[in-house]
């Protein structure tokens, strides 16, 4: 994805903080081997482990044979995203008319070599992995090879790993404009407080309390 310096994290720790705050739920892309094919785009949660990514799906899944030829892959997420319209978004002292809209998000963009579990242990471990990040409240039964519920329901699944390779991470929140521009379309957001507004109002507030004016925030050594 394009990413300009100004929409670029701005450190790893910012993606990772907001990768904390979501479900960790995205989209796995994976090239088909038939290059005259679309590729296989899948939805899934995912847990982020010691420099990978983990997740499991369905053994009837069409998508193992492109999987296991793959080299690389990307995992996607997008969230905190908003419709700005162009009227929010005109110069001061201009027609509302003369602004352009846009659109506002954070993605994150995981570039990884995957490796597909097969072994019923390995796959105990995934899950287990999961579990405790994506339902730490606990309220499941063991996943155990050889006890239920988990331990019947573990040859209908595959486990993947995914070698984090590269890491694309994006804030897409006007940074570039004036700050009274970025604080008027985070009110815009909030009065119009529609599906994922409020979230993005907060990612431009956050932005902007981290960056300020971002011509100055570019020549700050």
């Amino acid at each position: 994805m394009l990413i300009h310096p100004w929409d670029a994290a701005l450190d790893a720790a910012e993606w990772r903080d907001w990768l904390a705050g979501t479900d960790r739920f995205g989209v796995l892309a994976v090239n088909n081997v038939d290059p005259a094919s679309a590729p296989l785009v899948l939805p899934t949660h995912f847990t982020i482990g010691e420099g990978e990514l983990l997740l499991h799906l369905a053994r009837p899944n069409p998508v193992w044979p492109h999987l296991e030829a793959a080299t690389q892959v990307r995992l996607a997420v997008v969230g905190d995203y908003a419709f700005i319209p162009g009227h929010w978004r005109a110069k001061a002292g201009g027609p509302d008319e003369d602004g352009v809209p846009t659109s506002y998000y954070a993605s994150v963009q995981f570039v990884c070599r995957p490796i597909v579990v097969d072994d019923p242990a390995g796959k105990v471990s995934i899950l287990e992995s999961q579990l405790a990040d994506l339902q730490p409240e606990g309220g499941h039964a063991p996943v155990a090879v050889d006890a239920p519920p988990y331990g019947r329901l573990l040859p209908g699944i595959r486990g993947v790993r995914l070698q984090i390779l590269a890491v694309d991470a994006k804030f897409k929140y006007d940074d570039a404009n004036p700050v009274d521009h970025r604080a008027r379309v985070s009110d815009q957001l909030d009065h119009r407080d529609h599906a994922l507004d409020r979230g993005a109002a907060s990612q431009q507030r956050r932005r902007l309390g981290r960056v300020g004016d971002w011509k100055s925030h570019r020549t700050t050594p």
